[in-house]
């Protein structure tokens, strides 16, 4: 104990002696120390961590299976899996969605959740004040209760005695029972939750609407959880052919269940990336040490000359890597504590679960110092074993000119080409994200999105559901909107552009064999829309014609079609002369009505959607002919839309005083939000390119200063026997591209599997793109020539002769 701390008082002696060497090594693993902890905070919070529940591993998500895909459920089917499984405690559904809440007589909009009663306590969820629904609360006629989520508490003034009061929901009084505790469910975007009561024309197996969690009985596996559902699916399809047949059940575990595949590749990715960071930080502080220790010697040499063995001094030297490392690890954690703040500040709303608690833990830190010591070690073993096997006698007698030995130098050119071959690595995966992003942004959304607004307009619950009253409703809203000054057009839809038309639908072309089976029908998505739709978002007609106002509930039915649909379905066929049979949508009902014919009347240019990475078959009906109470709106505007929101929202006020509008932006920002998860990741990679060109850069700059310092007296002779400056320049420039292209070289191999890892999360770019790995290779080669220059233009001003009488 005593000689460790021998050592280490030592090695505090020599670092303070040399500050300009310990400040560039502690920066330098500070940044890649701290890049790790950030992005492992991430992915640990996200990936790793049980969730905050009680018996986490008992929760599972149930989904309807048609195909290969993924749906809700419809109430029938949930009342059924709970009534007949043999697996689960318990099974829950829920629904989200929007409220309008009064607050000082003005109507606010937010997000929440209609859920069954056991939800919260199926989850373990605590509450601040108050209590979870009762079982009675469950039921038709006593359900006006409400829970809030801690922040909405606050949000609405803190009020400790607010349990009791009652609040307006939708335009109905409800009672608060309940106030969540802070944490977890502050950080989701629901609010607000009321009990999911089915009526009794919700409960069917037509409309699937619902999502589903569910929690195994101890000792039952997801397996036979699976094989249980499987025969309940069986049984409601033998009892309900005309819904069901063909459907089936997924049974999955909860944890990131919602996380799309692609972010969680994205997450592991990040984690790789900055793993190359660190390593090419080591590899920077390894050629740093290694210098540094042919730089002592003459020290090195007089010690072991008094005795030190060469164990004493690769023990010293190894304890300095150590306490560099864990200096720097401390450090790291206050860089990485102030990444993850960035991280999150620039953040997109939803790139991660509400589970994901992002905050420096135990184990954290755990893999902070595991992370440390790893590095310590890395970057300082072979400087140590190096140095610890100077020849004291040969080291002396040179009377302190320090030669550098061939290994010792050639390990030094080792680390600088993999150093290279990392960062180009690094570089190969930032540029394709921007390669990617950039072919994003060049998409042809298909409209314009300059001068429109556009907003949610969620309508209470409790509103009229007769058809003819939905449209005298939206008729007057469109009148007042349309006539707010600055406003030239106006429109109601079922969805929204840039998101999608709002439903999705399974169809048969009329004319063609039936399926006997419906669950094979092919589907579309699926919208309605008021006649000014196309002119307000500025979508091209291709054939035919668009909606006008004749096209109510007394005509014929029509629709049009997008491209895509005409291109997958009639490629070869008039697709004016042919109808679609689709089952209709029933006004504020969850619930799918009888098969309508609709006769196509038009061909639309494709209109991109979700992640606007591909075009799909979509179908458009006026909304005239099947209204639907929840829209959202687009409003062409003469000037800036974000200015015209107020003015919009007192016309609907004038109408229904009681309605907010829900996420008023213009349609510039929601592309910027259907872009911002691509546009987080793509800054992300970038930055740690950045860091890693930087850092490449650097030991190719420290490599070849060193190396000069090494050969002042060959390059003196060298100018005294006639070489020009020129020629000096050329030949260590020459040496240092020579180490940069045997790295880039190798990098590439490294770049191809970074680019076949990376391609589900890409678009439009291949697995080798040329384009890329040509311009990294450039730039990085750019950086390793500006890194040899500096210390090669400084050894070519020396003066040979006062080089020569210093030697």
């Amino acid at each position: 104990m005593s000689s460790i701390l021998r050592n280490i008082q030592y090695t505090v002696r020599t670092l303070w002696k040399s500050p300009g060497l310990t400040f560039t090594v502690l920066l330098t693993l500070a940044l890649g120390i701290g890049a790790n902890t950030a992005i492992f905070t991430v992915d640990y919070a996200t990936l790793l961590a049980p969730l905050p529940y009680p018996q986490p591993d008992q929760l599972v998500v149930i989904w309807s299976k048609i195909q290969t895909f993924h749906n809700p459920m419809s109430a029938g089917d949930f009342l059924d899996w709970k009534r007949f499984n043999s697996s689960f405690q318990d099974i829950n559904a829920f629904s989200s969605g929007t409220f309008n809440i009064s607050t000082n007589n003005q109507p606010q909009n937010i997000d929440g959740r209609q859920a069954t009663v056991g939800f919260y306590k199926m989850f373990g969820r605590s509450f601040y004040l108050g209590r979870d629904f009762l079982p009675e609360e469950g039921v038709e006629g006593r359900d006006h209760v409400a829970i809030l989520t801690h922040k909405l508490w606050m949000h609405l003034g803190s009020d400790p005695k607010i349990i009791g009061q009652s609040m307006r929901v939708d335009g109905e009084p409800y009672t608060i029972v309940g106030v969540l505790s802070p944490g977890l469910d502050d950080r989701g975007r629901e609010q607000l939750t009321v009990p999911l009561v089915f009526k009794p024309d919700q409960i069917n197996h037509d409309f699937h609407w619902l999502l589903t969690v569910a929690r195994l009985k101890p000792g039952v596996t997801i397996q036979q959880a699976q094989a249980d559902m499987d025969s309940v699916a069986l049984h409601i399809a033998q009892e309900n052919p005309r819904s069901n047949k063909g459907w089936g059940v997924f049974v999955e575990p909860l944890k990131n269940d919602f996380l799309p595949s692609e972010r969680k590749q994205t997450l592991w990715f990040l984690l790789g990336a900055v793993a190359f960071i660190l390593l090419i930080a080591c590899v920077n502080v390894a050629n740093l040490l290694l210098a540094r220790g042919l730089a002592r010697q003459k020290e090195l040499a007089v010690r072991s000359a008094l005795g030190a063995t060469r164990r004493s001094i690769f023990v010293q030297l190894l304890t300095e890597s150590l306490v560099l490392a864990i200096t720097g690890g401390l450090l790291g954690i206050g860089v990485g504590y102030g990444m993850l703040r960035a991280l999150l500040a620039i953040m997109p709303r939803d790139t991660l679960p509400n589970e994901a608690d992002l905050h420096l833990n135990i184990p954290i830190l755990l893999f902070t110092l595991a992370a440390t010591t790893l590095a310590g070690l890395l970057f300082g073993s072979a400087p140590a074993w190096y140095a610890s096997r100077v020849d004291p006698a040969e080291t002396l007698k040179e009377g302190g000119r320090t030669g550098v030995g061939a290994g010792r130098h050639r390990l030094r050119q080792l680390l600088v080409i993999g150093e290279f071959a990392l960062a180009l690595s690094l570089l190969a995966g930032a540029g394709l994200a921007i390669h990617s992003f950039l072919n994003l942004l060049r998409v042809d959304l298909g409209l314009r999105t300059d001068h429109v607004l556009t907003f949610f307009l969620p309508v209470p619950d409790s509103r009229s559901k007769e058809p003819e009253k939905i449209i005298a409703y939206y008729k007057q809203i469109l009148s007042k909107v349309n006539s707010v000054p600055g406003v030239t057009s106006v429109s109601a839809m079922t969805g929204m552009p840039l998101y999608g038309p709002g439903f999705g639908m399974p169809f048969t072309i009329v004319g063609q064999p039936a399926f006997t089976d419906p669950s094979l029908r092919p589907d579309t998505r699926f919208g309605m829309v008021t006649p000014d739709f196309f002119h307000t978002f500025g979508i091209r007609l291709i054939k035919g014609r668009i909606f006008t106002d004749q096209d109510n509930i007394a005509g014929v039915k029509v629709a049009v079609i997008n491209e895509a649909f005409v291109k997958k379905y009639f490629k070869d066929v008039d697709p004016l002369q042919q109808r679609l049979s689709i089952e209709q949508l029933v006004p504020g009902v969850t619930k799918l009505g009888p098969p309508v014919e609709w006769q196509i009347i038009g061909v639309y240019h494709n209109v991109r959607g979700g992640n606007l990475r591909e075009d799909r078959p979509e179908t458009l009906v006026s909304f005239w002919q099947i209204p639907w109470s929840d829209v959202a709106m687009g409003v062409r505007t003469v000037n800036d839309p974000d200015a015209m929101a107020k003015s919009v929202a007192a016309a609907i006020n004038s109408v229904d005083p009681e309605v907010a509008l829900a996420e008023p932006r213009s349609l510039n920002e929601v592309h910027d939000l259907v872009l911002s998860n691509d546009r987080f990741s793509l800054i992300l990679f970038a930055s740690f390119a950045v860091v890693a060109l930087l850092l490449a850069a650097l030991g190719v700059y420290g490599v070849m200063s060193f190396s000069v310092a090494q050969r002042s007296h060959e390059i003196a002779l060298r100018m005294a026997l006639g070489a020009n400056r020129t020629r000096v320049v050329f030949l260590i420039v020459r040496e240092g591209l020579i180490l940069a292209g045997i790295g880039l070289t190798l990098g590439l191999i490294g770049a191809y599997f970074v680019g076949r890892g990376m391609q589900s999360t890409l678009f439009g770019v291949g697995k080798i793109d040329l384009s890329v790995f040509a311009s990294v290779a450039l730039v990085l080669l750019l950086a390793a020539i500006v890194a040899c220059i500096v210390p090669a233009r400084r050894a070519a001003s020396v003066d040979p002769m006062q080089a020569l009488r210093s030697e």
